[in-house]
């Protein structure tokens, strides 16, 4: 699903500006979709020269005026068409796995330091995962759920297999001191 489709979803749920709309980006949906203002604002204009989307102002104090979008009727059946679609294929882009595909280029250390920070990492959105889990209806709690159960199994891959890349990175220490 794409950014402009991701828009018009959050827009059945509510009227909202672009930021409110990029602060759901880095709330809930942070663990699954990336978008920037960058990305958020051309969607919308779009979406408004379409007619999928209205946009209003409403004037602000000692601000510019602030633009809420709403979405209209065809383009609340534009979104309904879309989720009617087989969604693609999940991609995973990971530079913390890319990273490990050359650990043994890295000192031992810092291998071992990149992983105990991803372990924390992991452990720390768990824990706001497990706190979002409360929140919301059935849709939110099953991807909340699955959230959490993608970082569990990762954080107990990381800690099981850690050694696996540590192994390798001090094999190829030894060997080039050796040299």
């Amino acid at each position: 699903m794409d950014i402009r489709t991701l828009c018009l979803g959050l827009l059945t749920q509510s009227d909202a500006s672009g930021y409110e709309i990029k602060k759901i980006f880095e709330g809930q949906l942070r663990h699954f979709f990336d978008a920037s203002y960058g990305s958020i604002y051309p969607a919308l204009n779009k979406l408004t020269e379409e007619g999928l989307v209205r946009c209003t102002e409403q004037a602000q104090d000692k601000r510019p005026d602030k633009k809420v979008y709403s979405i209209t009727p065809a383009g609340r059946m534009a979104f309904l068409d879309e989720l009617m679609q087989p969604p693609g294929r999940d991609r995973y882009r990971s530079e913390f796995v890319a990273t490990m595909m050359f650990a043994d280029l890295l000192p031992p250390r810092h291998v071992s330091d990149l992983i105990d920070k991803r372990v924390e990492e992991y452990r720390v959105m768990l824990d706001d995962l497990q706190r979002a889990c409360a929140e919301g209806d059935a849709g939110k709690a099953f991807v909340v759920g699955l959230g959490h159960a993608m970082y569990r199994a990762g954080l107990q891959y990381l800690e099981e297999n850690r050694h696996l890349v540590e192994g390798e990175a001090l094999l190829a220490s030894a060997s080039s001191a050796a040299d």
